[in-house]
């Protein structure tokens, strides 16, 4: 007999079982036993979280014969055998992954017209709801309005932006939770137990991490660290174990590297990367634990020694402790920004290795450089000297103390060089103004006349996110290839402050003109669909509706 895997094995069969959702199945079967359900469900939520088990759930206690809350059904004369074996006639489930097309939704709509066969509800579970085109949208648009009353919807995405506005409202949704690290522990410790596995409580919380918030992930990497158990014959699973089978570094070993870099030993350094390389170090996720080493290292700045924390270690958070005093807010955040480089560096590179030696050296640079020395010896009154920065970065009037070759990969960021030192001193005070947010950016870039930096920002750059003196953005190929410096510069010259500006590989994120432009379709998409619309269809036949435009007399 075929053994199942434990992601099929253990997959929850009653609302109970979900993991971390208790809010969301406490609604759904409250809803349930009252009658008062919707036509259409909405389930969100990142990848293994259990959408696709919650529409089976749904789908189950919809048509069971015996509903409980608590208890899962056990009548084989049931339709929930047939529904938890997929192969129930009134059951349908669709990946819109695969059946994007007008077509694939005309079939569902017309089979949707039919009573349920045997069930009490006919239901459609359509998967991954957000890849169906505009126009599969639309013919599914009137069927979710007025179902008929044994008709039920349940749409899952990964992506809800993604899905019309005229959709969302027409079902009620509800948001499956990233599951917390606690919570993934002890599930994954109740599974070792029923599979008698032999693995180390500091092992699964570095499983349940990796996961970020997955069930289905956390539950996999679990599998896989058991069968190589079974297969090495081995007593426990460690931590170090994991890592290995994960291609994650040695944290310890990478903030001893740290340590290495803040005291400018950059041979030892390199020693404890090459110690890391030959353990199996994957670069991608070596620099994913710099960026949380970096974030540890700020927040025992700004909050004091760490409190305990499931995601490190007692020797770790002591030795983050002691190591932050040799580092301040201004180095974290050129590290930061030098990290995100180098992980954007990683797909134009082929050697990795290469890339991260490289990395490590201008990290080592850029700690020794002396940014604190005299750089001006008369730059006017004395009120003026606090209009300069306590630290001057990369500046083009200084560095004898680091190679040319050095320098030029560092300034490559666009975040680290400055404007000329003289534009800070003659800048007033009184001509200095508050950025609070994206629009007041674009609005500061058109009063100046900056035609090709506002353009840039409302066409090319679509903001991720917007505080003070940080932005974070992602792009299209259209962006100018000086825009991050040219924008560094006249935030300094507008502002008096150094921004970071840092990249970012989100892809849901829109520019200003691409809302507009959906904003613009949407209401068109609307009023296609009112009574105002089809009654003017039905009066001119050969028109064509191509905006939607407000009176402005009447505002």
């Amino acid at each position: 007999m075929e053994k199942k895997i434990f992601a099929l094995k253990y997959r929850p069969q009653k609302f109970q079982d979900l993991i971390g959702q208790e809010i969301m199945s406490q609604t759904i079967t409250n809803a349930i036993k009252l009658g008062k359900t919707p036509n259409a469900y909405l389930l969100t939520g990142i990848r293994g979280v259990g959408k696709t088990t919650t529409a089976r759930l749904i789908a189950k206690a919809l048509n069971c014969k015996k509903f409980s809350e608590g208890e899962e059904c056990k009548d084989e004369n049931c339709h929930c055998k047939e529904i938890n074996e997929s192969n129930h006639i009134d059951v349908l489930e669709m990946d819109a992954a695969s059946k994007t097309g007008i077509d694939d939704i005309r079939e569902l709509i017309e089979n949707s017209k039919y009573s349920p066969t045997s069930a009490k509800f006919k239901i459609f579970i359509i998967d991954e709801v957000h890849m169906l085109s505009k126009q599969a949208f639309n013919g599914l648009l009137k069927t979710l309005e007025e179902p008929p009353p044994s008709l039920k919807f349940i749409l899952a995405t990964t992506e809800v932006r993604k899905i019309p506005v005229t959709i969302l409202s027409r079902c009620q949704r509800f948001d499956l939770k990233r599951v917390s690290v606690d919570q993934l522990c002890n599930h994954l410790k109740n599974i070792s137990i029923k599979e008698k596995g032999n693995i180390s409580d500091d092992a699964l919380k570095l499983i349940a991490k990796v996961s970020e918030g997955s069930v289905r992930d956390s539950i996999s990497l679990l599998d896989r660290a058991l069968i190589s158990q079974t297969i090495k014959k081995d007593n426990t699973i460690e931590e170090k174990d994991v890592r290995e089978m994960l291609g994650l570094a040695d944290r310890s070993k990478v903030i001893l590297l740290f340590k290495e870099v803040l005291s400018g030993q950059e041979n030892e350094a390199l020693r404890y990367l090459k110690e890391l390389i030959n353990d199996g170090l994957d670069a991608k996720n070596f620099l994913n634990d710099v960026l949380e080493i970096l974030y540890l290292f700020s927040r025992s700045i700004s909050l004091g020694p760490i409190e305990k924390d499931m995601s490190i270690s007692e020797s770790e958070k002591e030795m983050v402790d002691e190591y932050s005093k040799n580092i301040d807010m201004q180095d974290i955040a050129l590290f930061w920004q030098l990290t995100i480089k180098t992980i954007d560096d990683l797909r134009l590179v082929g050697n990795e290795n290469l890339t991260l030696e490289m990395y490590i050296v201008q990290l080592v640079h850029l700690k020794n450089f002396d940014t604190k020395k005299e750089i001006v010896k008369d730059f006017g009154q004395e009120g003026d000297q606090k209009n300069l920065p306590e630290k001057k970065l990369i500046n083009d009037d200084v560095s004898d103390n680091i190679s040319n070759k050095t320098q030029n990969q560092l300034k490559s960021t666009n975040q680290i060089k400055t404007s000329p030192l003289k534009n800070l001193i003659n800048q007033n005070e009184k001509d200095k103004i508050e950025i609070i947010s994206f629009q007041d950016l674009i609005k500061k870039a058109n009063t100046e006349k900056e035609i090709e930096l506002k353009y840039d920002l409302e066409r090319n750059v679509k903001l991720v996110s917007f505080n003070k003196g940080k932005i974070d953005i992602s792009f299209n190929e259209k962006l100018n290839k000086n825009f991050i410096k040219n924008l560094s510069e006249k935030l300094l010259e507008w502002t008096g402050d150094r921004w970071i500006i840092s990249l970012s590989k989100n892809n849901e994120a829109k520019s200003v003109y691409e809302k507009k432009l959906e904003n613009k379709n949407n209401k068109l998409e609307e009023f296609k669909n009112s009574q105002t619309s089809k009654e003017i269809e039905s009066a001119f036949p050969d028109a064509k509706l191509t905006n939607v435009e407000k009176d402005k007399f009447n505002d």
